[in-house]
Formats: C-alpha cells, sequence, structure tokens
C-alpha cells in the first residue's frame, strides 16, 4: 500500500455536461449523481483501501485548487499538481510521474479520471490490485477494459489478443469511432471500451517517455532539481508552454509494445453525456430520472436536473433533456445531445463568458 500512489486527472471542464458543467465550476465538483459528495471526493474514497491518503496525487488546473482544497481538505499543498494551462493526458501524468519518482523510484501508479463512475466496489479494488501486483513485477503498461454493451460512439476501443491469462496483450487503439465500425467492433468480440484507467511502474511510464514523448521528457528532466521546493511553480509554469497539447493514448499507449489490457466488469460509466447520466439514473415508473424539486405530468423517459430550491413542473414531453444550473436552462431532446457543445459554443460567441 506505501508503494502504491494514485493520481486522479481533474482539470477537464466537461463541455458535454453544459450547462450544468462550467469552466469555473466543472462536473468533477459536483455532485451529480445526488449521492451527497462530488465525483472528485467520490473517486477519493475509491482508493481508500488501496494506498494511502498522502499518496493521492490531483492533477487539476491552476483555477481550481481551492475547489480540490475545499473538498478534500486532508490533502497536503504538494498532492495538488497545478497546471497553468490544459495540454492533454501526457503532460499531466509525466509531471506526477516525475514527482513521484523523486518520492519513491520504486512506486507503482495507478492513474484515474475524476469524473468517470464505477458501481462495483469491490470488482474495482480487486482489479486495481491485480494490475499493481502485475505491474510490480513487469516492465508493462496496463489499462482496463470494459466489456461493451452497445456500439457506443462515445469511447475509445481496445483490441486485444485472446489468450489463456487474464491480463490481455494489447493488439490496436481505436479513437472513438464511427457507429458502423463501433457495430463491427462489438461483433467481432475481442475489443473493449478504453475505461481511460491506467496501472504502471513509475520506472516503466518514464521509460515510456523516454522513447515515445523525448520532447516532454526532457522538458520535466530539467525540473527534477526544482521538484518539491518553492521553485516548482515557476518551473511548471515555463514547462507547460512548451508541452505539445497530446493525450497519453495517442502518445504512449498506441505505440508501446509492452502495453496490456485487464478485462474488467465495474459498473462503469464516463458519464461524458447526458444520455450517460440518464443510463446509469434510478428511473421512475414512467423511465424519467429527476435529480430537483420536479412535477411531472405525461411525460416518459426525460432526464430533469434542477436545483432543488425552484419548483419545475413538466408536462407532456417525452426523451428530452431538462437541465438548470446558475443562469441557464437548456431543454432540448434526448436525441440531439451531440449538440451541446454547439449550444455551449453560441452561447460564448452571443452572449458572452457569464453563461460558459
Amino acid at each position: 500500500m506505501q508503494q502504491t500512489y494514485a493520481v486522479i486527472m481533474a482539470g477537464g471542464i466537461g463541455t458535454r455536461f453544459w450547462p450544468f458543467s462550467r469552466v469555473n465550476y466543472p462536473k468533477q465538483f459536483h455532485d451529480v449523481l445526488g449521492v451527497g459528495e462530488s465525483m472528485l471526493q467520490t473517486t477519493v474514497s475509491r482508493f481508500e483501501h488501496i494506498c494511502a491518503k498522502e499518496n493521492i496525487f490531483i492533477v487539476t488546473n491552476a483555477d481550481y485548487y481551492d475547489l480540490v482544497k475545499q473538498q478534500l481538505p486532508f490533502l497536503k499543498e504538494s498532492q495538488i499538481l497545478c497546471e497553468p494551462i490544459g495540454r492533454n493526458t501526457a503532460p499531466a501524468i509525466a509531471y506526477a510521474a516525475y514527482k513521484i519518482n523523486q518520492l519513491n523510484p520504486k512506486a507503482n501508479m495507478v492513474v484515474a479520471p475524476a469524473d468517470h463512475v464505477i458501481l462495483k466496489q469491490a470488482a474495482f479494488e480487486e482489479k486495481i490490485k491485480k494490475a499493481l501486483a502485475a505491474a510490480n513485477e513487469s516492465d508493462i503498461l496496463i489499462t482496463l477494459g470494459i466489456t461493451p454493451s452497445r456500439p457506443d460512439t462515445n469511447y475509445g476501443y481496445i483490441q486485444y489478443l485472446e489468450g489463456d491469462q487474464e491480463l490481455k496483450k494489447v493488439k490496436t487503439f481505436t479513437e472513438k469511432p464511427n457507429l458502423e465500425i463501433a457495430q463491427v467492433f462489438l461483433e467481432s468480440g475481442d475489443f473493449v471500451w478504453n475505461a481511460g484507467i491506467f496501472i504502471w511502474n513509475v520506472q516503466s511510464i518514464l521509460k515510456a517517455f523516454k522513447e515515445f514523448l523525448p520532447e516532454i521528457a526532457e522538458i520535466f528532466d530539467e525540473g527534477i532539481p526544482v521538484l518539491h521546493t518553492d521553485q516548482e511553480a515557476a518551473f511548471i509554469n515555463r514547462a507547460y508552454s512548451h508541452c505539445r497539447n497530446i493525450s497519453i493514448d495517442y502518445g504512449i499507449m498506441e505505440k508501446a509494445e509492452n502495453v496490456y489490457m485487464l478485462p474488467s466488469d465495474l459498473g462503469w460509466s464516463d458519464l461524458g453525456t447526458w444520455n450517460s447520466l440518464y443510463a446509469i439514473g434510478n428511473k421512475d415508473a414512467q423511465g424519467n430520472v429527476v435529480d430537483g424539486e420536479v412535477m411531472l405530468y405525461e411525460t416518459t423517459n426525460c432526464i430533469v436536473k434542477t436545483p432543488h430550491d425552484r419548483l419545475v413542473v413538466v408536462d407532456g414531453l417525452h426523451d428530452f433533456i431538462i437541465a438548470e444550473y446558475d443562469n441557464v436552462l437548456m431543454i432540448c431532446p434526448k436525441e440531439d445531445e451531440q449538440r451541446v457543445k454547439d449550444f455551449l459554443a453560441d452561447a460564448k460567441s452571443k452572449k458572452g463568458p457569464n453563461f460558459i
């Protein structure tokens, strides 16, 4: 347990969850599921039996430092890694890996997003501990794979090689495919969803950075003398201005030969869209998922998420999203949820920053 470190990525804005997820208060800091704690708090709690609290690191935008500190008051300042600008997951993971390596060169790392849902906690702990044991013994990079239940175009896919071992060698990664290709993947039986949860030894990932993203490795190599000092923040501000925007999947996982996948049934959702929240939500007899002070009449298969201090009355809607937060109310058909990004872009250009 002392050798295990958790890195939780909490810097995204969650634009597909607008208007609930906002620039100044993204979805990971909200109680999205109505369980009494934010998604970030739930994610941290998930690691209670996996690693010590002092071994948890949160990577987030510098603008969210106060939110993180407020929601996770036990964290020391050094455990909150503040990015000056978003540069995707590769620089974020490099930053954490270089810091952890200085604390413990034998460390094993779990990297997880702050805004995913995992309903099967025991299964999660079992899979993570299996992956950690494998990563501790071999120079391998491990990702968790979720058996797909539908041809979803919002997820990345991993193709793996069949074998007797539970840990499967990865053959290919595919970023979000179109519906036709997703259907082919589903029918083939050797594809899983990429959960975006990674497990490796710190030396294995640092070696991979040096091989596949050497320019990022060089940038952070220069900062080794100032990490864990009062000069760290100034270095990170300079370093991020030179880092390119690239994901760990594209930069390393798709290129490395030593990548493995552990099949996992976790009750997982990336909760990236309104429909994904509807899919896992508790539905009433009419198929509605409701969070708020709501009265429904002749309304079916809707998701309603509104403030609890406001009464909302809905009559005669079917298959709609009704979402209100702060100063924005959005009403749109569930089938048009992909247009949420368009709504957000239009609000930004036509109505100004107060609504984003």
